[in-house]
């Protein structure tokens, strides 16, 4: 079943589409909050997505916004029961979630692979467990990739369309019971660039992919109204000198305030947008 959302949220999901912190910034990128299996809970402003265990099926959701060629989406598999047969199933879809309309299918294959417009494969069963780090893409030739824990990395399939926009299509299916969107990173010629937090968003206790360098998840929740920190809010190891404009918080190291401009470009305690850095007295 769709589940329809408040109005607020909807001007947030098409912001999400606009919305760029940097030149290295992806956007914003959560699971579509209106159109999700009827079995599915969204949590963390849209990057938990937990299915009722007592059922194997209703678990599809979406992207919230469109997912660009070799933009690699990390999840991380949260809860794992073995009550049920099959795994979790990845994809894409050229079908904009916010124009379907009535129930949504009960499972991505063969409900929708059945339909134009969409492309999903299981993941290996034996490969999915709690904890499970997971990456998968659309390359430039058409093939949908999928990277297992940064070690293993295999090619479901071939054929996905490259020629009209992508939504990632996931169906939490089986035995997964419950993941985390973790954001996305596209390796490109002389940088890389991250999806960004949705508006709002607590960043999470556990780990993200420390391969990419997504140092997000290594800065503690902290309140925005404190203006100064002895110690840089990202590596908790050197004093903080630097303060960010235009919101005035000095909570940065000198190193660690360069990579966030460069990386990021928002304030890690007010995500406000960074315009200019001094050292502070």
């Amino acid at each position: 079943m769709v589940r329809k959302s408040s109005p607020s949220t909807s001007v947030t999901l098409c912001a999400a589409e606009v919305h760029q912190c940097s030149v290295k910034c992806l956007g914003p990128l959560a699971f579509h909050a209106q159109t999700k299996g009827e079995s599915i809970h969204l949590s963390d402003h849209g990057r938990s997505a937990q299915r009722n265990s007592d059922t194997f099926k209703n678990g599809l959701v979406f992207s919230c916004r469109s997912i660009r060629l070799q933009e690699r989406v990390q999840l991380r598999i949260d809860k794992h029961k073995t009550n049920w047969t099959g795994a979790l199933r990845v994809g894409f879809t050229t079908v904009p979630p916010s124009t379907r309309t009535g129930d949504l299918p009960c499972m991505a294959i063969p409900c929708l692979t059945k339909l134009p417009g969409h492309w999903a494969a299981t993941v290996n069963e034996s490969l999915v467990r709690a904890g499970t780090l997971l990456e998968f893409w659309v390359s430039y030739s058409g093939g949908l990739n999928v990277s297992i824990n940064n070690s293993i990395q295999l090619q479901l399939l071939t054929g996905v369309s490259t020629i009209r926009p992508l939504w990632a299509m996931i169906d939490v299916y089986g035995q997964t019971c419950g993941i985390t969107l973790l954001g996305s990173v596209k390796k490109e010629l002389f940088h890389t660039r991250r999806s960004c937090l949705p508006p709002q968003y607590e960043i999470p206790s556990a780990p993200s992919f420390e391969s990419c360098g997504d140092i997000t998840s290594l800065i503690p929740q902290a309140s925005a109204d404190k203006d100064n920190c002895e110690e840089c809010v990202v590596c908790l190891g050197k004093e903080a000198r630097i303060i960010v404009k235009p919101c005035g918080h000095k909570c940065l190291c000198s190193n660690c305030a360069i990579r966030i401009l460069e990386e990021f470009g928002t304030c890690p305690l007010c995500r406000q947008l960074i315009c200019d850095i001094c050292v502070g007295t």
